[in-house]
């Protein structure tokens, strides 16, 4: 009897019960089956510069990172991680005590959630947010409270009444990610202030994701939130080169933050990978150490790719929130005479040739997010006008 009792017992454990397969997963499959230009997932479809493949390779020749990495990363890569924050937004960190590399951003902010919430602990994150969000905090134990981007004219913005009326006794912290995806917001240096003042003032710990960092837009202008007074100590940073460089395949991504937060998030990722990615992690550090000039070319490439995208959804008769930051453009479809992403989402495909993501996966109220769909415009031009091509049909 009791045998039979533990086989009914379901094998997935009750915290990750909602979870199932990623919709990237579902619609990337449904790219390939169909043969569609698969504008869902958000990875490039060429490499990053040469001279950081060069370096790369240089490495593996030379027997760099071919076995363990040291648990902390690389000493030259957290070096560089330390100029660099230093270099771009006057924050200095320690090598040794306060930088971090992880297995890309998704593992950082495992390690950071898992390090430091307890069960019961609630967290306010921006809704829609990334899929790891609420995975990570399940995993956790804690309890997910999300504050909900409203759309409004050309842009999705975070009301601050809302996120204070958020934080309860049992807030632990606020999982922010600026520039934010899917919305492509970029909060405001007054949005940022207002959220620094409500941690300090309720004790609250902070993980930012701000690996779209570089890339922002027009008057747009990312500002960490560990620069504000007060947060500096009260911050986990997290960064990654999948984005920034276009070589989101070689996971590494980091952590900034003070020694007992960084001590704290190294306790919970040791038990993850360890370790990952040594040879590329000396390719990073020199990728780190590029020229302004890369930094200017990739926005104006990205740039002008966002715009002929976004020319061609406004053509095809969607209502499109152009982004200040990030490589995602959020649509309505409702111009169009729909109302459910998901159904919309599923359809594209076999209507003409487009897969996107449907921005209801990414909210607890579904509701909220029903009407709005997410595009990738982190591909090649040619790529691009044949998808506008495409998309056009659907106003036939």
């Amino acid at each position: 009897m009791e045998q039979a009792q533990r086989s009914e017992r379901p094998l997935l454990n009750r915290r990750l019960a909602e979870f199932g397969t990623t919709i990237f997963a579902e619609m990337s499959a449904l790219a390939v089956r169909t043969g569609s230009i698969n504008l869902g997932q958000g990875f490039p479809d060429t490499d990053g510069p040469a001279e950081i493949v060069e370096a790369a390779v240089r490495a593996l020749r030379e027997g760099r990172g071919n076995q363990y990495p040291p648990g902390p990363g690389v000493p030259e890569l957290r070096t560089a991680i330390a100029e660099h924050q230093q270099r771009r937004y006057g924050l200095s960190y320690d090598p040794d005590t306060e930088v971090l590399v992880t297995a890309g951003a998704t593992e950082a902010i495992a390690a950071s959630l898992l390090a430091l919430l307890e069960p019961g602990d609630e967290v306010v994150a921006l809704e829609p947010y990334y899929d790891s969000y609420a995975a990570c905090i399940a995993m956790a134990g804690a309890t997910r409270v999300p504050v909900t981007l409203r759309p409004g004219e050309g842009s999705f913005r975070l009301d601050l009444d809302e996120l204070r009326a958020a934080v309860t006794d049992r807030t632990r912290l606020i999982l922010l990610n600026t520039p934010h995806n899917p919305t492509g917001t970029v909060l405001t240096r007054e949005e940022l202030s207002a959220v620094a003042e409500l941690a300090c003032e309720r004790g609250l710990l902070v993980v930012t994701d701000e690996v779209y960092e570089h890339l922002v837009f027009d008057e747009a202008e990312h500002i960490p939130l560990a620069t504000f007074p007060g947060m500096r100590e009260r911050t986990v940073t997290i960064g990654s080169a999948g984005k920034t460089y276009s070589f989101t395949g070689w996971k590494v991504g980091w952590v900034t933050a003070s020694p007992e937060l960084t001590s704290a998030v190294r306790s919970a990722k040791q038990y993850l990978t360890y370790v990952s990615a040594g040879p590329f992690q000396y390719a990073v550090a020199e990728a780190l150490r590029l020229p302004d000039s890369y930094y200017d070319g990739f926005r104006a490439d990205m740039r002008a790719r966002r715009e002929l995208l976004a020319g061609g959804l406004e053509e095809a008769g969607f209502k499109v929130f152009r982004p200040a930051g990030t490589y995602f453009i959020t649509t309505d479809i409702r111009p169009l005479g729909e109302t459910d992403g998901f159904a919309f989402c599923r359809a594209l495909p076999e209507r003409c040739g487009v897969v996107a993501i449907p921005n209801a996966v990414f909210y607890d109220h579904r509701e909220q997010g029903a009407p709005f769909v997410r595009f990738a415009f982190c591909k090649r031009t040619g790529v691009l006008e044949e998808a506008a091509s495409r998309l056009k049909t659907l106003g036939a």
